[in-house]
């Protein structure tokens, strides 16, 4: 796959992001090598390898599920513009 001036135009504009016109040309060139990286990956013989979250083998640290307040509740609603309690207040929204 290619990307040219009008691939990038359409991406930078998907993605909000403005390019000026000078600089379509250099990302076009960019976006081509990363490209290529792909398809050399996918080039590789990958039969029989197991995927990985890490490159490190290691389990995941456990800790008890135990249900608490965070022993700070008055820092919780510190910067609440109308704390009840250790509670948020809001508007009524629904009548």
């Amino acid at each position: 796959m290619s990307v040219d001036k009008d691939t990038v135009r359409q991406i930078a504009r998907l993605a909000r992001i403005r390019v000026a016109e000078d600089q379509l040309d250099p990302l076009a060139g960019e976006l081509n090598n990363i490209l290529g990286w792909i398809e050399q990956l996918g080039e590789l013989d990958t039969e029989g390898v197991e995927p990985m979250t890490s490159v490190v083998a290691m389990a995941p640290q456990m800790r008890p599920d135990a249900v608490t307040d965070g022993g700070i509740p008055d820092k919780v609603v510190a910067n609440a513009p109308a704390p009840a309690g250790h509670f948020y207040s809001v508007p009524k929204v629904v009548e």
